[in-house]
């Protein structure tokens, strides 16, 4: 068969779109984390829990949101595999991250509640999958994408603020205990945006038969 030809449409999917990623990615380590060289959105306050959001808190939606788009297109099975993948590297990398920047005061290689975002990442891949159980229908997908992106969110809030090392516990019970508001937007709003984004990401992705095949 001859190859397709070249078009111009490549150059945008093969090099413009990467490299508009990999320029939101420096954008994002270097001016929005609040460890990042300038900040420019600070460490405290609105401002601060807007840098959390856009930085932690995408990761996060993206380790979680490969497994939840597997599951609902997929299966439970291809979902909750996902979720191994993209939850343990995730875990492996912040646990290194915060072990470093604790200088080996904590090894949070042994800290439950991070070792839970790597339980998160499966559980979420397969609940979505179970409840969706291969349908196309859009508020069936909404319906599972968001029961299970909600799900995990408490599970992981419960773990950070009565299983995490001293921390990431003092943190996470002083802002509950001072800052409901921000509370309930770092822990769940980026969850909630995630079960409603994910299954209109699944959806459009039908109608273009991009859903993985099944036998």
């Amino acid at each position: 068969m001859e190859p397709e030809r070249f078009k111009i449409a490549d150059i945008l999917y093969g090099i413009i779109i990467p490299m508009i990623l990999v320029l939101l990615i420096y954008v994002l380590a270097v001016y929005v984390n609040v460890t990042g060289l300038h900040h420019v959105l600070g460490v405290e306050g609105t401002g601060g829990t807007l840098a959390i959001i856009f930085t932690q808190g995408f990761a996060q939606m993206i380790v979680l949101g490969i497994p939840l788009v597997l599951g609902l297109l997929w299966n439970k099975w291809a979902g909750g595999a996902a979720g191994f993948i993209m939850g343990g590297m995730y875990y492996v990398a912040s646990a290194g991250l915060y072990t470093g920047y604790y200088q080996s005061t904590y090894n949070f290689y042994g800290d439950i509640s991070m070792l839970f975002y790597l339980v998160n990442a499966i559980i979420i891949g397969y609940m979505a999958g179970s409840l969706n159980n291969g349908s196309t229908h859009f508020k069936r997908m909404l319906g599972a994408g968001l029961t299970a992106a909600v799900i995990v969110a408490v599970i992981q809030a419960i773990m950070n603020y009565y299983v995490s090392l001293p921390p990431a516990q003092q943190m996470a019970q002083d802002t509950w205990a001072t800052n409901l508001g921000q509370a309930l937007l770092i822990n769940f709003v980026p969850n909630i945006a995630l079960g409603i984004i994910v299954p209109i990401i699944g959806k459009v992705m039908t109608w273009y038969g991009l859903q993985p095949m099944r036998h």
